[in-house]
């Protein structure tokens, strides 16, 4: 059966220093390989990694599952999470141990910590 939504858009980048994982688009278990293969990609050769949220509109239990991953995996900042991301984090507890950022460029420019 065909995924009632298109895939999320993926897209990497260097800024200020670190690197940017963004997508745009739902995710969910079916549609998160994109996003996990670039996220894990990158947190095996990236001191920070940004991932930008800002462009997610939909997120589910599977991309906290890989944000949490990445977080032990990497320094992870999170950019621009969308109040539905937002709620996620806060009622999993998970918004006390990820680093969230209001704009990508903010994230980029946090002194590591």
């Amino acid at each position: 059966m065909p995924h009632p939504h298109p895939a999320p858009r993926v897209k990497q980048y260097a800024a200020n220093g670190s690197w940017v994982v963004a997508v745009e688009g739902e995710l969910d278990a079916q549609t998160l390989p994109p996003l996990q293969q670039a996220m894990e990609r990158a947190a095996a050769t990236q001191p920070i990694l940004v991932f930008d949220a800002s462009g997610l509109s939909f997120a589910d239990s599977s991309t906290l599952n890989l944000l949490l991953q990445t977080h032990r995996a990497t320094a992870l900042r999170i950019a621009g999470a969308q109040p539905q991301l937002l709620r996620v984090l806060e009622m999993t507890g998970a918004d006390t141990a990820l680093a969230l950022f209001p704009s990508v460029a903010d994230a980029c420019e946090a002194r590591a910590s």
